[in-house]
């Protein structure tokens, strides 16, 4: 069965409540905020797959914060299969955070 246009729209919808309940443990704001997550691309059939970074590529989370991710965005209504891509392509950068997370963490004022 494929989902209409509205429907991938609230799943999408969905996904990113969800990525806004994931914090990375050394910065209090979440990991969708703090631009972490690159790409969340939502196929007819409920497949979707996540492109995603780390602060560091030798951070402290590097294997349960993935992890996290995918199991979370496995458990959104309609999702069907969660494939997650983790890059270090283009590295992350604290220009990658969302005005709220700047001024979260006092970086824009």
């Amino acid at each position: 069965m494929n989902y209409t246009d509205d429907q991938i729209a609230k799943i999408g919808e969905n996904i990113v409540e969800t990525l806004k309940t994931i914090y990375d443990p050394e910065i209090p704001v979440d990991i969708y905020e703090l631009g972490l997550i690159y790409d969340v691309q939502i196929a007819e059939t409920g497949e979707v797959k996540v492109i995603m970074t780390l602060t560091t590529p030798n951070c402290p989370v590097a294997e349960s914060l993935p992890a996290e991710v995918k199991e979370k965005v496995a458990g959104v209504e309609m999702v069907k299969e969660v494939e997650l891509d983790l890059t270090f392509e283009p590295a992350w950068n604290r220009e990658m955070m969302s005005e709220e997370a700047k001024f979260e963490l006092g970086i824009l004022y």
